[in-house]
């Protein structure tokens, strides 16, 4: 990217349990602090979460920064949420996760989801009215939420920011910056 540190002075919540896919965990989080954000991944415990490679093969461990009891999404300017099918899973299960999801909604802060992420999305009524894209899978979720689904490599809808699968990256990381970059927020819709 031209711009050299567009997300200087910002801070990213990144939000991923156990089960994350591993290279939207790392590729998304490497471009929001090239780009000069201040990164933290925020969990259900402390301690570290297991990235997997196609859900099935482990791959890395990670530290845990902060945990979703200690947070606030007041501190920061936005949220990532990496898929995987396990991690999103175990996310939703977890009412502080979930309220934590919500909030950056409800300050209009952007949000950026790929793959299974928008099942945070699905489960905290906050696709209602929207047009996003996720991986296949979840089309159906996100229309009986009340969202629109598109197969598309990347789609914004007013500072939501969403992706199919890990083939989509490039797209998703670049638009990801530009929107955390502007810091519109998403309006928080009524659900149904």
């Amino acid at each position: 990217m031209a711009q050299s540190q567009p997300l200087s002075g910002k801070r990213v919540a990144c939000l991923a349990a156990d089960g994350v896919e591993d290279v939207e965990y790392t590729q998304s989080r490497a471009a929001a602090e090239q780009a000069g954000a201040e990164v933290h991944l925020i969990s259900l415990q402390s301690g570290e979460i297991q990235s997997m490679n196609q859900d099935i093969n482990p791959a890395n461990r990670y530290r845990v920064d902060r945990t979703v009891n200690d947070v606030n999404a007041a501190d920061y300017d936005g949220l990532l949420l990496p898929g995987g099918t396990v991690n999103p899973d175990r996310l939703r299960m977890n009412p502080q996760a979930m309220n934590f999801v919500q909030a950056f909604f409800q300050q209009h802060k952007p949000v950026a989801a790929i793959c299974h992420g928008p099942w945070s999305l699905v489960e905290t009524g906050m696709v209602n009215g929207r047009t996003l894209t996720s991986f296949p899978s979840l089309r159906t979720d996100i229309r009986n939420a009340g969202g629109s689904w598109v197969d598309q490599q990347v789609q914004v809808d007013n500072g939501l920011i969403t992706s199919r699968s890990p083939s989509d990256l490039p797209a998703f990381c670049a638009k990801m910056v530009q929107e955390f970059a502007q810091g519109e927020g998403v309006p928080q819709m009524a659900t149904a």
